[in-house]
């Protein structure tokens, strides 16, 4: 029994950070997302040549912002979308270029011909959460204080200041439950399939008295739901890849000391001690908690460039259980 335990692939899930396809620094163009998402990839591939079987997950927070753009230019001649359909939207035409570019990479790179699929994702919340009846999310445009509150009155919005760039929109982040395409996506695994879940954090739904199901006009946290996803199909190792090389104690400040290998206990102490903002490293942690308590073996947050050498305890932050 334990030799054969050994030969089990091991299951892990990628959630690449929202600026893997999208530059904050270049021009938005599907040729440039296209060339970004290539290069996110060149640790997956390594990944899948060691032997693993992957799901990943993706932000979408710059094509949100473009297709809630969209929206606003085609008021009166166009349907408007809400934002469960936006994430649909964005959660295939991204899952579009991650599957072709990772094939792609896969038979140049490897010899090897893997089957990539993407699954829409419905993602199961709790309407009475109080994230819903106080947005934090930011989505879509930057504003001017009177435009923002003109837009607010005339289409319900909720409005707030962000930074010094001016006034956004925000929507709540509600706690993601349970993946519902989650048996799906494990059979897929299962069956040697690389699967491209949870995009975006998924779209958000309620699951009413009769069973059926409604979806909510508010957006999940890409890492959050990464650990659900994680959770739910049995992954052993959660990956989180973003801008920062290291999670940080005392970031930005003079006395900031990059983590390079911590227990859980550790990671849930610091995190206590208010080491880790809600708008920045927060959610991350609160993942890579989650996991790990559910049962998780492993969880690297690492910078993107530095996937590679995060696998080998060269760069990163890892964190294991106690």
């Amino acid at each position: 029994m334990a030799s054969d335990e050994i030969r089990t692939p091991p299951v892990a899930v990628i959630a690449l950070g929202g600026n893997a396809i999208s530059s904050p620094d270049q021009p938005d163009t599907i040729a440039n997302q296209f060339r970004h998402t290539r290069d996110a990839l060149v640790g997956v591939v390594d990944l899948v040549k060691r032997g693993y079987r992957v799901a990943m997950t993706h932000g979408n927070g710059p094509q949100v912002g473009n297709a809630l753009l969209r929206v606003e230019l085609a008021k009166g001649k166009a349907p408007v979308l809400p934002l469960g359909v936006i994430v649909a939207d964005t959660e295939g035409g991204m899952g579009y270029m991650i599957e072709q570019c990772l094939q792609n990479m896969l038979l140049r790179r490897g010899g090897l011909r893997r089957d990539v699929v993407t699954i829409v994702s419905q993602v199961l919340v709790d309407p009475e959460d109080p994230a819903l009846l106080n947005p934090t999310k930011f989505v879509g445009q930057f504003y001017t204080e009177a435009d923002a509150k003109h837009l607010a009155d005339a289409e319900g919005w909720t409005v707030k200041p962000d930074g010094e760039r001016g006034w956004r929109r925000v929507v709540g982040s509600p706690e993601p439950l349970e993946i519902l395409n989650g048996p799906t996506i494990k059979q897929l695994i299962a069956a040697d399939k690389i699967v491209i879940a949870a995009g975006g954090g998924g779209i958000p739904v309620y699951r009413k008295s009769d069973g059926r199901l409604e979806g909510v006009d508010a957006v999940i946290d890409k890492d959050r739901a990464s650990a659900i996803l994680a959770h739910d199909i049995g992954a052993q190792e959660l990956f989180i890849l973003t801008e920062a090389e290291h999670v940080a104690l005392d970031f930005a400040k003079p006395t900031q000391r990059n983590l390079r290998r911590v227990t859980l206990s550790e990671i849930e102490r610091y995190d206590g001690e208010g080491h880790f903002p809600p708008g920045s490293m927060g959610p991350k942690i609160e993942a890579a908690i989650k996991f790990l308590r559910s049962g998780g073996r492993r969880v690297i947050i690492c910078a993107l460039s530095k996937f590679i050498e995060s696998l080998d305890g060269k760069s990163g932050t890892t964190i294991v259980p106690d």
